[in-house]
């Protein structure tokens, strides 16, 4: 039996979380469609009869522009240092840039650690562009003077070559028991997950306004008090966070409409996550520029 971390680094958007949620079978990580959307090290914990693999899912590498983008820079780094195999996720339908480059010669520098290149997104290229892909991919490792372990395409969405992943992963972790429970998927503490699955709801609609100006804190969670045991009822109290007042309005909408959707469609995937009804209650607040203000990033848990 083995058991072991995996890391899936990459630029921005290149498909770590909806991979890591693939192997899992379960939302952990939360996804959409704008880049930078990963900012606690989620780990996804897959059990198979022969190992125990455990993801922890970074966020994206990037040339940072506030102290935000540092903090994130160095969660990347530190966990590289700790996890036993590292997953490069480049997808198929992108050419390999500048920001590859620059991921991939901070991977050269870690000797010890196998490294797999993962293909992603290969349901959006024909098998031309994917044969590209690879061979960029594999003469990428020479230039820097490494060998990939694996080079793997995979389609997540798909679930093309998925299960294959894993099977490849595998061998490359020690021996040992088993880290976690059997049945556990995460061991992201349930008010992080919360809190994620309202700023993703938040960010719907709005990524090209607001992509990083959204924060999300759950302030408290208390079952409801003289409900019958066949009935129980959460109340979650939770504040969104944003930078500046003008940015209030977007989050709200017309008539509070956003607001109440943000509110619908978090509530549906909390209770699927808790399993019990919920009543979720939604405060907008503004934090003046606190991507950039020590004090508030620690309020916000970074």
């Amino acid at each position: 039996h083995r058991a072991g971390f995996a890391c899936f680094v990459g630029r921005p958007n290149a498909g770590k979380s909806t991979l890591t949620n693939a192997l899992v079978g379960q939302k952990v990580a939360i996804t959409a469609n704008q880049p930078q959307t990963t900012r606690h090290t989620v780990r996804g914990i897959v059990h198979r009869p022969d190992a125990q693999l455990i993801l922890v899912d970074t966020p994206g590498l990037h040339k940072p522009r506030t102290l935000l983008g540092e903090r994130l820079n160095d969660i990347v780094r530190t966990t590289w240092a700790e996890v036993d195999v590292i997953g490069f996720c480049l997808p198929a339908n992108e050419k390999l840039g500048p920001g590859d480059r620059f991921i991939a010669k901070e991977l050269a520098s870690i000797k010890k650690t196998p490294k797999i290149a993962i293909i992603t997104k290969t349901d959006l290229v024909d098998s031309k562009t994917l044969a590209e892909q690879l061979i960029a991919i594999d003469q990428l490792g020479r230039e820097l003077g490494f060998e990939w372990a694996e080079i793997v395409p995979v389609s997540a969405v798909g679930d093309k070559q998925v299960g294959l992943l894993a099977d490849l992963i595998v061998p490359l972790l020690p021996e040992g028991p088993a880290l976690y429970p059997e049945g556990d998927l995460t061991d992201e503490p349930e008010q992080v997950m919360i809190a994620e699955l309202i700023r993703e709801a938040a960010l719907e609609g709005v990524r090209d306004e607001l992509p990083h100006s959204i924060a999300v804190v759950v302030e408290e969670m208390l079952p409801r008090e003289d409900r019958p045991a066949d009935k129980p009822l959460l109340d979650i109290h939770a504040f969104v966070y944003i930078e500046r007042p003008s940015q209030k309005g977007i989050i709200i909408g017309p008539k509070g409409k956003r607001l109440k959707d943000v509110g619908i469609k978090s509530r549906k995937q909390i209770e699927a996550l808790l399993g019990t009804p919920v009543f979720l209650d939604l405060h907008v607040k503004v934090a003046k520029d606190w991507q950039r203000d020590p004090r508030q990033l620690r309020k916000l848990g970074f």
